[in-house]
């Protein structure tokens, strides 16, 4: 029985992690929670799963409850020391990730990775200590396994699809209200990652992060728009085949996965609504305009810049969707915010992570004043 730490309980992840634990007991035992601040949410997650220690970024805890409590970054961090688990799944949003992320991957067997922020801010630092990341994302879980089908030396291309989100056949994005973008057509997500979506930023970080799990050059890495998400991602090997991996779109398959590779959990004999009927099936693709979608232009041109520039795209595009959730700035707005963030840096390369904390600090407040100047 593997012993799970959550980083993230109480997001989207981590509540479809623990449904996943919660059908198959026999093979795993949660034994820490952690979560940001929804304390409520928290308290009931570990009076039914029942870990050693629980932790919160911000808030209190009650007294004298039958588990160890931690607050704070350094209360989490204190946790991941003295907690005994086998797998941690990371699945906090955002940069607020990275540094637990990074924590849990020197003490972890293994580290299931939902935070994509961890790879595309601190790619280097993750690498050298994790044991062994299987990726959580979709995506990359789907490339993951459409890799066993040859030889990394006879991969040609790795193409990662976008659903393209509720705008990617719309002519005018300049009056798009938050809450039109909080829509998405597929999938149930949280609204960072929801507007990332459709502005196919989060298709921008999947490609960082895929540079960094499969070690392939970005000009090897391409994105098609696929507005069913039925296909999850492909593979394509020298000698023409292309091999993806397909499924209805529900976070528990991958989670799944992550958290029992090699072993495949019977997740649809326990789970209804799974199971993906191929009768009337249609799969559509798409290539996606770079002009309409900047964001995934600037992602691409972080990537082969390297250093820390994937930490500032981040940084910025944190700040920017946040502004545009407030109303703040427009939807066409937020890629320049990043563009102009990224124009504007300076910053030496990172030699520990804790200098990709600062960058990322910093490169949110030149965000913000570039916001300023712009009111």
């Amino acid at each position: 029985m593997r012993r799970v730490l959550i980083l993230g309980s109480t997001g989207s992840i981590g509540k479809n992690a623990l449904r996943v634990i919660e059908l198959f007991k026999e093979e795993f035992k949660v034994v820490g929670l952690v979560a940001g601040r929804n304390k409520e949410e928290l308290l009931k997650q570990a009076v039914k799963f029942k870990p050693e220690a629980v932790a919160l970024f911000e808030g209190e805890f009650p007294k004298e409850l039958p588990f160890k409590t931690y607050v704070g970054l350094e209360g989490i961090e204190n946790l991941i020391k003295e907690l005994d688990f086998d797998l941690c799944l990371a699945a906090i949003s955002g940069s607020s990730g990275i540094l637990p992320t990074y924590w849990a991957s020197k003490k972890a067997e293994r580290l299931a990775l939902a935070n994509k922020e961890a790879l595309v801010c601190a790619g280097k630092f993750i690498k050298e200590t994790a044991r062994e990341i299987i990726p959580v994302d979709s995506e990359h879980s789907a490339i993951f396994q459409a890799l066993k089908g040859g030889e990394r030396e006879e991969v040609k291309r790795i193409i990662l699809t976008a659903s393209g989100g509720p705008f990617w056949n719309r002519e005018n994005l300049e009056e798009v209200k938050p809450e039109e973008a909080l829509k998405h057509p597929n999938w149930k997500m949280g609204k960072k990652i929801t507007v990332d979506s459709a502005t196919l930023m989060n298709k921008g970080l999947e490609v960082i992060e895929a540079y960094w799990l499969f070690e392939v050059p970005p000009e090897k890495i391409e994105v098609v728009i696929h507005p069913q998400s039925i296909v999850h991602s492909l593979v394509e090997f020298q000698d023409g085949s292309l091999i993806s991996q397909m499924g209805v779109a529900d976070m528990k398959i991958p989670i799944a996965y992550a958290l029992s590779y090699p072993k495949r959990l019977p997740l649809t004999a326990r789970e209804e609504n799974l199971s993906l009927s191929l009768f009337g099936l249609k799969l559509e693709f798409y290539e996606p305009d770079l002009e309409k979608f900047p964001c995934l232009k600037l992602a691409y041109k972080a990537l082969k810049e390297g250093s820390y520039y994937p930490t500032v795209l981040n940084g910025a595009d944190e700040v920017a969707v946040e502004l545009f959730l407030k109303g703040q700035i427009k939807f066409t707005d937020i890629p320049k915010l990043i563009e102009e963030t990224l124009n504007l840096s300076d910053f030496k390369e990172p030699k520990e992570i804790e200098e990709v904390i600062e960058i990322d600090r910093k490169a949110k407040e030149k965000a913000l004043e570039i916001a300023k100047r712009w009111s």
